[in-house]
């Protein structure tokens, strides 16, 4: 019987879970959300609000969207290890092996950015496009790739945050990237934006900041409308709640491109913000779905 089966998703990032569990209709029977401290007290709090959530169900699988660097080929051996992070005390872990051994069920395991992609492709701002690709800016940048209600990867996932930009003349603000001094990340991420801001004010309050941040994000468009060449790319996190800002962003883009590509972004709404507010958990929901036909 389906009616006793269940499906649980996680979505792991830098600062915050979250968990959710569904029954096999797809009602949320619970949500969980924790800060993400210890890779240890972090599997606990999950493993604890998922039990909780089950209601005595039948956990059918997990999806997992996850911030990375992750290894998210599940031909690899190290699949579901997340390789090095600023993030204290993540380097190396094992999460598919720490999940694995509280839950022995199916497990797909995705980026976060990636899943975010997989969802608004399906039923956010990329509905009816065949190639979305999502972008978010908030505590780091990611982005995410869905092909065809795939999520796209390679030898390893995208890692648009770490694509170099050109500093804007009379840039001197420190990168707050410690790998690179002008990608993406250490120039418009948000504890990049906190520091050009300073104490006590936002973006909405410094126009100027706000300028040079939207900039930077357009390059970055640019440089995926070129590389990628989705039908839409979709814009989320933090930073990109300021009213504004994915303006000034579209304006930069089409700065930066010139009059090449011009017909692929002639019509307005290329650039869209994101429409789920929790969208790597919903896509986290659909790789679980996906991961119940696979054997564990």
């Amino acid at each position: 019987m389906t009616a006793g089966l269940s499906y649980a998703a996680i979505e792991l990032g830098g600062t915050k879970a979250l968990c959710r569990v569904t029954d096999s209709a797809g009602s949320v029977l619970a949500d969980g959300r924790f800060l993400t401290s210890t890779p240890a007290q972090a599997i606990a709090d999950l493993a604890t609000s998922i039990h909780a959530g089950l209601g005595g169900r039948e956990l059918r699988a997990i999806g997992v969207a996850s911030f990375g660097p992750l290894i998210v080929d599940p031909r690899s051996a190290r699949y579901g290890q997340l390789l090095a992070t600023p993030k204290p005390g993540w380097s190396g872990f094992d999460l598919r092996a720490a999940l694995r051994e509280r839950f022995a069920v199916p497990l797909a395991i995705e980026t976060d950015v990636g899943a975010a992609a997989l969802a608004e492709q399906a039923r956010g701002a990329g509905r009816g496009c065949a190639s979305v690709a999502y972008v978010t800016v908030g505590t780091g940048i990611g982005g995410g790739l869905a092909l065809e209600e795939q999520v796209f990867k390679g030898a390893l996932h995208p890692e648009i945050a770490h694509l170099r930009l050109r500093r804007r003349s009379g840039d001197a603000h420190v990168s707050t990237c410690p790998f690179h001094e002008d990608c993406a990340e250490g120039l418009a991420a948000g504890p990049a934006v906190a520091r050009r801001l300073g104490a006590g004010r936002t973006l909405e309050q410094a126009p100027e900041v706000r300028s040079l941040v939207g900039a930077y994000l357009g390059d970055l468009a640019a440089n995926l409308l070129l590389a990628w060449s989705p039908q839409r790319i979709v814009f989320g996190g933090g930073v990109m709640a300021v009213p504004g800002l994915l303006a000034q962003v579209d304006t930069a883009m089409r700065a930066a491109l010139g009059s090449y590509g011009a017909a692929v972004i002639a019509d307005s709404g290329y650039l869209a913000a994101a429409q789920l507010p929790d969208a790597g958990l919903e896509g986290a929901l659909i790789l679980a779905r996906r991961a119940a036909a696979v054997p564990a």
